[in-house]
């Protein structure tokens, strides 16, 4: 395949209408705009929100809190999660996305206390709760810490 040869794919490319091309196109004239008024004007119209000069609702509103730009997202995981890997494997955060537990990483993983662990396993994440760090100690496994 070349470049010459690349083509779009059939019905994803439409003809631009043409307006102000004589009454029987059906936007003739006003090209669809309509008779006078501020939206019929060249570069005319309103901002996005505004209501007509009526206190616009974004305005009306209550505003609280505040969006922190440092916050860390966290991906939580509980220990009963874990069951799915073989006994004495190598839990990583790379393997918990491969296997389908988790869809990524973003800024770590907790792994927390929820359920039984029955296998011995070789846990590596960010950080533990206290009671997961225990249950996975309990079941001949260890927790390490990224």
């Amino acid at each position: 395949m070349k470049l010459h040869e690349l083509k779009p794919a059939e019905g994803s490319r439409k003809k631009a209408r043409r307006v102000g091309r004589g009454m029987s196109s059906g936007s003739g004239k006003t090209s669809g705009r309509g008779h006078k008024g501020q939206k019929a004007r060249s570069g005319g119209g309103v901002r996005i929100g505004f209501e007509g000069g009526q206190m616009p609702l974004y305005r009306r509103l209550p505003k609280r809190g505040f969006t922190n730009v440092f916050k860390k997202e966290i991906v939580a995981v509980n220990v009963d999660a874990l069951n799915r890997f073989e006994g004495g494997t190598e839990v990583t955060p790379a393997l918990l996305v491969e296997s389908g537990v988790i869809k990524g990483v973003k800024d770590g993983i907790k792994i927390l206390g929820n359920g039984n662990l029955e296998k011995a396993l070789t846990v590596k994440a960010h950080s533990f709760s206290r009671q997961a760090r225990e249950k996975i100690e309990a079941a001949g496994g260890r927790a390490e810490v990224i």
